[in-house]
């Protein structure tokens, strides 16, 4: 995300006690503490990705019930974001971020508990919820913890390439913590989640005792407003919304059916394989922006826009001509073309805001793109029960390429 654009009105730096007694740890510790809960909560959200085909030998459902189950996530993030996502600008932002994480961490209980197909759908909607209230809310902490730290260093891309890695990179360990726990630890659709819950369990504390940056004092009138854009920004922001949405199409395909499909068209068995492809696309976008990140605006989504097509055309080439590595180079060009189309999008959207409103634009950003995670993967797994996977990924392929081409060129125009 772009850290260029100006922060909130924020309280001044809180010394290590804070009021009450309660003791505080440093901006740079809670700058850190942030990133990690972020992290950890992200990859939370992926877990499941391996254990679909376990989930479906055991209760025997197909792969339209795998998305459905999948995407009630986007359901549950969609009404965070919406409802509550936009909160911090106004309550401060850890107050936002502890209850994502205590949400979080009874998901995965319920997750664990209650096996059966209504708890994971239980399950599965508040992580959606958690996530909801952490994406925004946690980019934007992020950056606020930073600049308050290193005020001298203003428009450093630090914050941004942190909250990056954070966000994408834990959305790469889930599926491959859970793949490598499946595969050689006990109980395989239960160990990843308890080791979760304790993650974040501890990690709440530590962002318990994480310095506030938003100054909750305001009077009414001043408070920001909850959506807020710059004049003459709203085609600017309505294509980098379009823009995130496609790109997160791509990552809702392989966290939802990649399993299925390295099991079904390439007839690999392995949890730990069947994890390396929602692996390696999520891993691919992290790379892609630490990597790239610093590319100008412009730049950074036309390249995007060329890997991103040709991910997908391999995509679709591998399942024509089964080889596993095919499929994970496919998945690492489509994972860093949906990248560094998102690190665009969501630049952009940060700079069309008003600052003091920027959680709440971000929010409303990631509810466009947790839809594209959702709804063209329930379209693609109802369009292969009357239909062949293959020539189903070509039209796939082709649709989400023009959509991201589109929505590209709209926000390339606008930023000029």
């Amino acid at each position: 995300m772009s850290t260029t654009a100006r922060v909130p009105r924020h309280a001044p730096s809180p010394a290590r006690e804070a009021p009450g007694g309660r003791m505080r740890v440093s901006h740079t510790s809670g700058f850190w503490a942030v990133a990690a809960a972020f992290t950890s909560l992200m990859a939370f959200g992926t877990v499941p990705t391996p254990l679909w085909p376990l989930y479906q030998d055991r209760d025997h459902f197909g792969a339209t019930t795998v998305t459905v189950a999948f995407a009630v996530m986007v359901v549950g993030a969609a009404g965070g974001f919406l409802a509550l996502g936009h909160l911090s600008d106004r309550l401060g932002r850890r107050r936002v971020i502890v209850p994502a994480l205590l949400v979080g961490i009874v998901s995965a209980v319920v997750l664990a508990a209650w096996p059966a197909l209504p708890g994971l759908i239980a399950g599965r909607l508040l992580t959606g919820v958690a996530v909801g209230l952490m994406a925004s809310t946690a980019t934007a902490y992020i950056s606020d913890l930073y600049h308050q730290a290193r005020p001298e260093r203003a428009g450093s891309p630090v914050p941004g390439l942190v909250a990056t890695a954070a966000n994408l990179g834990g959305l790469a360990l889930g599926p491959l913590v859970a793949g490598v726990l499946a595969e050689w630890a006990p109980a395989p659709l239960t160990t990843s989640y308890i080791l979760f819950a304790a993650l974040m369990a501890v990690l709440l504390g530590l962002v318990l005792v994480t310095p506030e940056t938003v100054d909750t004092e305001l009077k009414a009138q001043d408070r920001p407003g909850r959506f807020a854009l710059l004049p003459g920004r709203r085609t600017a922001f309505g294509g980098a919304a379009g823009v995130g949405f496609f790109a997160f199409a791509v990552m809702g395909l392989f966290s939802s059916l990649g399993a299925i499909i390295v099991r079904g068209q390439l007839g690999i068995t392995s949890q730990f394989v069947i994890g390396l492809a929602p692996f390696t696309v999520f891993a691919a976008s992290a790379v892609a922006q630490l990597a790239l990140g610093r590319l100008p605006l412009h730049r950074l989504l036309i390249t995007g826009t060329l890997l991103f097509p040709a991910g997908l055309a391999l995509t679709a080439l591998s399942l024509y001509h089964p080889a596993l590595w095919l499929f994970l180079v496919a998945a690492a060009l489509a994972g860093a073309g949906a990248g560094l189309l998102f690190k665009g999008a969501i630049t952009q959207s940060a700079l069309s805001a008003v600052p003091a409103s920027r959680a709440g634009v971000l929010a409303t950003f990631f509810v466009i793109a947790y839809l594209g995670m959702g709804l063209p993967s329930i379209a693609f797994s109802l369009v292969i029960q009357h239909a062949a996977v293959e020539p189903t990924m070509i039209g796939f392929a082709v649709a989400l390429s023009l959509g991201a081409v589109a929505a590209v060129v709209t926000a390339v125009r606008a930023a000029r």
